[in-house]
């Protein structure tokens, strides 16, 4: 099914969005109305937004978090073939994703990006500090909150990377991109940039560019390969094409 797959193959590099995440309950970021979860993006999604109304900021952010931690929300198989693909295979595995949920480290991948920040992380705008948010500690943020470094309170945010922001490790992004052999990428509408013009990095260092969508992205001409299909059975199916690839090219 996949001839795709380059028969030397040491560096992957995958790029993962809403797409991946759909299948576990998770809403992608913004509907066709231009609305998320019925909040303008204006609202809640820029730092002007926190600047003019941090507590419905803070509000909206809390939700999304026991939306994450509920009970029912979990990795999907598409979210444990990526794990199983880093670490079954030879060579070397980066995922980086849009995506701000936790659903690829608790379905087990270490080496991994997260460009556009975590929401299950907190930052202080006042000392730089990065702390973790866990159920033990409280998973909700609102202005009286202080920051467990600098002690202040009414300082910290989201650790979000909202509209207007820079995304986070983009040079280790451009690095991995330049030397990889097979760049997919994964429920991804390719309307957001910078991570929308990967696959032109990709295309120049002359790695193999594969889309996994359920539908044709933005950017789809600009991939050599491109396969439809729901992510909880498209990707597992690739990543075992991938990994019988691998398996054939190692010494008998």
């Amino acid at each position: 099914m996949f001839k795709s797959i380059p028969e030397s193959l040491n560096r992957i590099v995958i790029l993962t969005g809403a797409g991946v995440s759909a299948e576990s309950g998770i809403q992608t970021f913004r509907g066709a109305d231009g609305l998320w979860e019925n909040h303008r993006l204006e609202d809640v999604a820029m730092p002007e937004a926190f600047a003019r109304d941090p507590l419905l900021v803070q509000r909206f952010y809390n939700e999304r978090r026991r939306q994450l931690t509920s009970a029912s929300t979990k990795p999907n198989a598409a979210h444990l073939a990526l794990a199983k693909l880093e670490s079954a295979f030879d060579g070397n595995v980066l995922l980086v994703t849009q995506n701000i949920d936790n659903l690829h480290e608790r379905a087990g991948s270490k080496h991994l990006i997260h460009m556009h920040g975590e929401l299950m992380k907190a930052r202080c705008i006042a000392c730089g500090e990065t702390s973790p948010l866990c159920a033990a500690s409280g998973i909700d943020i609102d202005p009286s909150t202080n920051c467990r470094q600098c002690a202040r309170t009414g300082t910290l945010r989201p650790h979000i990377v909202w509209f207007g922001e820079i995304p986070l490790q983009m040079d280790d992004i451009y690095h991995a991109l330049a030397s990889a052999d097979l760049f997919i990428s994964i429920g991804t509408s390719g309307n957001v940039y910078p991570a929308a013009g990967f696959v032109d990095a990709a295309n120049q260092s002359g790695a193999t560019t594969v889309e996994l969508n359920l539908e044709a992205s933005a950017t789809r001409g600009a991939f050599k390969y491109h396969y439809d299909g729901a992510a909880t059975t498209l990707v597992p199916a690739f990543v075992d094409a991938v990994l019988q690839r691998n398996a054939s090219d190692r010494p008998q």
